[in-house]
């Protein structure tokens, strides 16, 4: 008796497909899972934040943006979590976000900062950040022992595992040494 397609069993065919699809289905089912592990937006990351304080970066007159500094206890404690959110009111393309960023991290650091970590950082920061336009927000959540997120209004952009860069960043804004005293101090919730 010969043997053609249409008569064996397709039993073992039905099965092995249903592996497929319980395989394919189990991935899907694991990358959502995933994706769940960081906070959809950044007050899933800091539930409790409460606003300390705000105020406004201007140059030579212009209006830069409005800086929101945002955390889960008072007094602020730089070593706990914490967020800072920028609304800016004018464009900016990502690579002068990028090389300002660096700029003050380097006068901040001065030499304590290498050429490998700064171009480390670089990378990180070009990948992290988006050109933004006017009404367009970054808010960056520091987070102790691993780094810091960066998202804008709709999402999470970076998630970034270095603590040193996260440190030094935030440093811009927070750090005693800041090119801004005032909205450090606004920021940080001083009396007005």
């Amino acid at each position: 008796m010969s043997s053609n397609s249409c008569c064996k069993n397709p039993e073992p065919a039905r099965r092995h497909g249903g592996r497929r699809f319980l395989a394919i289905g189990c991935l899907l089912v694991g990358s959502m899972l995933s994706g769940l592990c960081h906070a959809a937006s950044w007050q899933d990351a800091l539930p409790q934040a409460e606003r300390l304080g705000d105020g406004e970066l201007s140059w030579l007159g212009f209006r830069i943006y409005h800086a929101t500094l945002w955390a889960q206890q008072r007094p602020f404690q730089p070593q706990a979590a914490f967020a800072l959110q920028l609304r800016y009111y004018r464009d900016i393309s990502r690579q002068r976000l990028v090389q300002t960023s660096l700029d003050e991290m380097r006068r901040l650091r001065g030499a304590g900062l290498d050429a490998a970590t700064l171009a480390q950082w670089e990378g990180a920061l070009q990948r992290a950040f988006t050109d933004v336009v006017s009404g367009d927000e970054l808010i960056g959540v520091y987070l102790p022992g691993h780094g810091m997120r960066l998202y804008n209004q709709q999402q999470l952009l970076a998630d970034i595992d270095d603590v040193g860069l996260a440190r030094a960043f935030f440093a811009i804004w927070l750090d005693r040494d800041t090119r801004d005293q005032d909205l450090r101090r606004k920021l940080m919730g001083a009396p007005q």
